[in-house]
């Protein structure tokens, strides 16, 4: 997938990092485990910085002088910043849809398999936060950017089919149309990135999935 002209410059930025190490410095390949950051680590560290100080306000090189890294080295673990990003909006996203595939999978109501994908979509926020807190904060400022954004249209229109299914149902009520409920669910589900934070607060996620379906479902449910 193309990143444009912005990937250029990154990818270009991070060769010549390589091609600049001083003589005698290993390649990328031979600095292997150097200086003890697996992959996953330097996404996890990556996703924290790109949230901190904004993802287009964060250069290759402020990432590796955060990790203690030479871009050589940042090189070895990922092609590119673009690559991160990348990585990091497809779990969040593969999360949700995930959820949401698994739900419409299932034989109950379709007010059962909403309920279902509202409270997953909570437990994928809680224990992917960093990484759907990036995806929210997304412009569409690149192709990746905007191929995320798509996947985030087709799960609010499948969510909202759902939505009228269980209008339909006669189990929610039928004066508010099934897009408007859909964004205001989740309006409230990711306001949840703001707020919550688990190393600061003694609420679990599944009392905040509790708490939010409660929230939602009584306030929707047809009188």
């Amino acid at each position: 997938m193309s990143t444009g002209s912005a990937h250029a410059r990154e990818t270009a930025s991070i060769a010549e990092a390589s091609e600049e190490a001083p003589a005698g410095e290993p390649t990328p390949r031979a600095r292997r485990g150097r200086p003890g950051y697996d992959r996953a680590q330097v996404l996890e560290i990556a996703v924290r910085l790109f949230n901190e100080q904004g993802y287009d306000a964060t250069s290759v090189s402020s990432l590796a002088a955060e990790l203690g890294l030479s871009k050589a080295a940042l090189y070895h673990h990922f092609a590119s910043k673009e690559q991160i990003l990348e990585i990091a909006l497809d779990d969040a996203l593969g999360g949700l849809e995930s959820v949401l595939d698994g739900a419409l999978a299932d034989e109950g109501t379709a007010a059962t398999r909403l309920v279902t994908v509202i409270a997953g979509a909570v437990r994928v926020l809680t224990s992917r936060l960093p990484q759907v807190t990036l995806l929210l904060r997304v412009h569409g400022n690149s192709e990746i950017e905007r191929a995320a954004l798509e996947r985030r249209r087709i799960f609010d229109q499948r969510v909202a089919h759902l939505v009228g299914q269980a209008q339909q149902e006669g189990a929610l009520r039928r004066d508010i149309r099934p897009s408007v409920t859909t964004r205001l669910m989740f309006g409230m589900i990711n306001s949840i990135i703001e707020w919550y934070r688990p190393a600061h607060t003694s609420l679990t996620p599944e009392e905040l999935v509790d708490d939010v379906t409660r929230v939602i479902f009584d306030g929707l449910r047809a009188r």
